[in-house]
């Protein structure tokens, strides 16, 4: 593997955990916050929705980290 394929990976792998602590810390707020706000419980659903959408990306991406890698061990 180049080390310039291996610097890019890291990096894609630093923003994947980014996006996965900042989505739990966000959530967690979020899951807080409403109910002393008063916000309906539709919120709620809107922040979980919108939480299980960053996860999902971010399996993609850790996916796709996971295939690049298995086709450089490959060659």
């Amino acid at each position: 593997m180049s080390e310039q394929r291996d610097k890019a990976l890291a990096k894609k792998g630093q923003t994947v955990g980014l996006v996965i602590a900042l989505t739990m810390v966000l959530w967690l707020i979020a899951n807080l916050a409403g109910p002393q706000l008063g916000l309906p419980g539709r919120y709620a659903l809107l922040f979980d929705f919108a939480a299980l959408a960053a996860l999902f990306w971010a399996m993609v991406v850790i996916f796709q980290m996971w295939q690049a890698r298995q086709a450089d061990k490959k060659d």
